[in-house]
C-alpha cells in the first residue's frame, strides 16, 4: 500500500509517499480502507522531535482517521462490525499510545485497528467531517463542557482561536450560550471567527488582549465585576499571567496544553485575591467523539475544515507547512 512516511526527525525533506506493507488483520481487529485523515498540531512536532517521546520510524502520521471496514478479525463479536461499515477511529488508546504519535497513524491506504477503538459514523456525517473531530474537537469538548463547565451567559475568552482546538472551543462555547471573545493574529481570521459564532474578536497583531478586555469589559475588581469568566489558554508562555489579569472573581482558566512554553512566569496574587481557578484538561474520551458526531448529525455543529486535499507527498507537505506557518483556519483533511 501507499503511505506518507516520516523517515527520521527533521524537516519536510524527511517526508515521502512510498510503499509500506499492508497490515494483516489481527483476531481482535478490523482492517480499514482509510477514507479521510486530518492533521493536528502535534504532527509537525512529531516530525521535529519531542524530547522524551520515542517515535517509531518509519512513522506514518495522522491521528484523526475515518474509514470503511473491509475485513473483520475472528474474535470481533459477531455483528459488531461488518465490511462496508463507516467508522471513526479512537486515536488515543490508554496504556498503548496515540496514533500518529507513538503508534503509526492513518495517512495511508489501509490500517488495522482493535475493534474496541472503533466507533460507527452516523448517517449524515461525512468521512471528512468524522476525521476532523477526534483530537482537536474532542480535546475542546472535554475542556469546555466536561472539565470547564462553561455556562450560559458567561463571558469566554479564547486565545489562539483559529486552530482545530480553538475553533472547536469557540463553537462549543457559543452552543453553551456563552458570550464568546476570540483572539486571532489578523483581521481576516477575526472575520472568520465571527462567521463561526464569536461575538467579538481581538486582533492580537494590533491590540494587546489584556488592554482590550479591560477597555471593553472593565478591569476585574476583587469583589466582583469586570473581566471575563473563562479564559481558554493552551498557549502558555507570556500569556499565562496576562490571562489571570483579565479573569473576574471566581474566574476559570481552562488549560489543555502550552504551545509556546510550559514554565511561564507566574503571579499567584491574582489567584488568591480574585479566588480564581486553573482547570486542567487532558485529551478526551470516546464519549466525547460520539457526542460530537451526534452534534454533526443533528446539524448543531459544523466542523471547521480549512481545506481538503488528495493524499500526495506534495499536498501533505503543503498542509503541514501551512499548519507550521499558522495559515490554517480549522482543520486540514486528506482523502485518497
Amino acid at each position: 500500500m501507499k503511505a506518507i512516511l516520516y523517515s527520521a526527525h527533521g524537516g519536510l525533506d524527511q517526508i515521502s509517499h512510498g510503499e509500506f506493507p499492508t497490515p494483516a488483520v489481527g483476531p481482535d481487529e478490523c482492517l480499514l480502507k482509510v477514507k479521510a485523515v486530518a492533521l493536528n498540531g502535534f504532527d509537525p512536532m512529531i516530525l521535529k522531535g519531542i524530547p522524551g517521546l520515542k517515535t517509531p520510524f518509519p512513522m506514518i502520521p495522522g491521528g484523526d482517521i475515518a474509514g470503511e471496514v473491509v475485513d473483520v478479525g475472528a474474535n470481533v463479536p459477531a455483528g459488531k462490525f461488518r465490511p462496508g461499515d463507516r467508522v471513526q477511529v479512537v486515536p488515543f488508546q490508554p496504556g498503548i499510545g496515540q496514533m500518529g504519535e507513538t503508534l503509526r497513524g492513518g495517512a495511508c491506504d489501509y490500517i488495522a485497528v482493535d475493534a474496541k477503538f472503533l466507533l460507527q459514523i452516523p448517517e449524515g456525517v461525512s468521512y471528512e467531517q468524522a476525521a476532523s473531530l477526534p483530537i482537536a474537537y474532542g480535546t475542546a469538548r472535554r475542556m469546555m463542557m466536561v472539565r470547564g463547565q462553561v455556562k450560559e451567559g458567561e463571558k469566554v475568552l479564547v486565545l489562539g482561536a483559529t486552530g482545530g482546538v480553538g475553533t472547536g472551543a469557540v463553537q462549543l462555547a457559543k452552543m453553551a450560550g456563552a458570550y464568546v471573545i476570540a483572539c486571532a493574529s489578523s483581521a481576516e481570521k477575526c472575520e472568520k471567527l465571527k462567521e463561526i459564532g464569536a461575538d467579538e474578536t481581538i486582533d492580537t497583531s494590533k491590540e494587546d488582549f489584556v488592554a482590550a478586555i479591560h477597555e471593553r469589559h472593565g478591569k476585574p475588581r476583587i469583589w466582583g465585576g469586570g473581566g471575563v469568566n473563562v479564559v481558554v489558554n493552551y498557549i502558555g508562555g507570556d500569556t499565562w499571567t496576562k490571562s489571570l489579569k483579565v479573569m473576574c472573581r471566581f474566574g476559570r482558566m481552562l488549560v489543555c496544553g502550552a504551545t509556546t512554553g510550559y514554565d511561564p512566569k507566574e503571579d499567584i496574587r491574582y489567584i488568591w485575591s480574585y479566588e480564581q481557578s486553573v482547570v486542567g484538561s487532558n485529551a478526551w474520551t470516546p464519549e466525547d467523539q460520539i457526542a460530537l458526531m451526534e452534534m454533526v448529525r443533528d446539524g448543531t455543529l459544523v466542523p471547521v475544515i480549512d481545506r481538503v486535499l488528495p493524499m500526495t507527498e506534495e499536498n501533505f507537505k503543503e498542509g503541514l507547512q501551512a499548519l507550521i506557518d499558522r495559515k490554517v483556519f480549522g482543520k486540514v483533511v486528506f482523502v485518497p
